[in-house]
C-alpha cells in the first residue's frame, strides 16, 4: 500500500461531486417512496454542501490570487484561475435551478418551464465553454453533459407541465441517443482492451490501464442505461417498482465514478488556493503525514517461513557458485638475491 501513489492522481473535485450526488439520489428516492418525511430542502442537503464547497473554494482561491500577485506567474495560473471563475458562474446558475426545484416541489406555485430556464441557459452557454476548454486543454464534463442534453431539458419541462402528453419513452429520446453513443464508446474501449491483451509488444502497465478503463466505463454506462429503462417504465406505469429500486443501478455508476476519481488526475489547482496537486498540498499542510505517506507497504505471501528459507538458500548457492567460477590466478614469488 503506497499512500502517495494512491493520492497523487486523486481528483478531490470529482470525488466530492459524485459522493454528494450518490447521497442525494438515495435521499430523493426514499423521499419519493415516503420512507422518510423530510422536507425537500433537507433532502437537498448534499447538493447544498457541494455548492457551499464550490463557493468557498472559489472565494479562497480569489483571495490568494489578489493577495499574492507573484503566484500569477506560475505556469498556466491565469488559465486555471479563469477556468475556476467560469466553473463558479455555472455552479451559481445551477444553484438557482436547484433552489427553484425545491420551491416547486414544496409549494407548486410556478410552472416547471420556469424552473428549467436556468438549466437551459447553462446548456446553451456550455457549448461556448466546451470550445474554450478544448482550446486550453481543460476538463469539461459538467459542461458537456449540459450541452448535449439541452433538448432533453426542454422536453422534461414541457412534459411535467403537460404541454405535451407523450409517453416518457418518447420524452427520453434525446437521452436514448446519448446513451447509444456512450454504448458505442464502451464497445470501442472493450475491443481496444482485448486487442492490447493479445498483443505481446504492449507492456503490462498499458494492458492494465486499458483493461481498467474498459471495466470502469462498462460499470458506468450500463447501469445508467438500466436506470433509464426502469424510470421510463415506472413513469408510464408499466411496472410496479419503488423509486429506490429504480435508482439502485445509479448507485453502481456513482461508486464507479468515485473509484475513478482516484486516477482522474487533472483538477483545478486554484480551488482553495492550493496551487499544486492535492497530494502535494496535503503533505505540505500536514507534515506529520509525510512520514507515513512516503512509505510503501508491501504484503508478501509467507508459508511459515519456508519460502523465505528457500529464497535464502537459493541466494547462498548463487554466491557459492559465483565464487567457484572466479578465475584462479597463480601467485609467483620473486625472491631478491642477497
Amino acid at each position: 500500500m503506497n499512500l502517495q501513489t494512491l493520492f497523487q492522481d486523486f481528483n478531490p473535485s470529482k470525488f466530492i461531486v459524485h459522493s454528494c450526488l450518490l447521497v442525494f439520489t438515495a435521499l430523493f428516492a426514499l423521499r419519493l417512496d415516503n420512507y422518510i418525511a423530510w422536507s425537500f430542502w433537507t433532502v437537498f442537503t448534499p447538493i447544498w454542501v457541494w455548492k457551499v464547497l464550490v463557493i468557498t473554494g472559489a472565494t479562497v482561491g480569489s483571495y490568494v490570487w489578489w493577495r499574492y500577485p507573484h503566484f500569477r506567474l506560475e505556469g498556466e495560473a491565469y488559465i486555471h484561475y479563469k477556468s475556476m471563475l467560469i466553473s463558479l458562474a455555472l455552479h451559481l446558475i445551477l444553484l438557482m435551478f436547484e433552489l427553484l426545484v425545491c420551491d416547486k416541489l414544496e409549494s407548486s406555485r410556478h410552472l416547471w418551464i420556469l424552473v428549467f430556464i436556468p438549466l437551459i441557459f447553462i446548456s446553451i452557454v456550455s457549448i461556448a465553454v466546451c470550445i474554450w476548454a478544448v482550446k486550453h486543454d481543460r476538463s469539461f464534463e459538467l459542461e458537456l453533459f449540459c450541452a448535449v442534453n439541452v433538448l432533453q431539458f426542454i422536453f422534461l419541462a414541457l412534459r411535467l407541465d403537460r404541454f405535451i402528453l407523450w409517453s416518457w419513452e418518447v420524452v427520453f429520446v434525446p437521452l436514448w441517443i446519448v446513451m447509444c453513443l456512450s454504448l458505442v464508446g464502451v464497445l470501442y474501449t472493450i475491443i481496444f482492451a482485448a486487442i492490447l491483451l493479445r498483443t505481446p509488444e504492449v507492456n503490462a502497465q498499458q494492458r492494465r490501464s486499458s483493461f481498467n478503463s474498459a471495466l470502469g466505463y462498462t460499470f458506468l454506462v450500463i447501469p445508467i442505461l438500466i436506470f433509464q429503462v426502469l424510470l421510463a417504465n415506472k413513469l408510464d406505469d408499466d411496472i410496479r417498482m419503488s423509486y429506490t429500486a429504480v435508482v439502485s443501478p445509479l448507485f453502481v455508476s456513482f461508486v464507479t465514478l468515485i473509484l475513478m476519481s482516484f486516477s482522474a488526475k487533472g483538477g483545478n489547482k486554484w480551488w482553495f488556493g492550493m496551487r499544486k496537486d492535492f497530494c502535494s498540498f496535503i503533505l505540505g499542510a500536514c507534515p506529520l503525514l509525510q512520514e507515513y505517506a512516503n512509505i510503501a507497504y508491501h504484503s508478501e505471501r509467507r508459508n511459515n517461513g519456508v519460502e523465505l528459507e528457500q529464497q535464502a538458500e537459493a541466494n547462498e548457492k548463487q554466491v557459492k557458485r559465483a565464487d567457484l567460477m572466479k578465475p584462479v590466478l597463480p601467485i609467483i614469488s620473486i625472491e631478491m638475491p642477497d
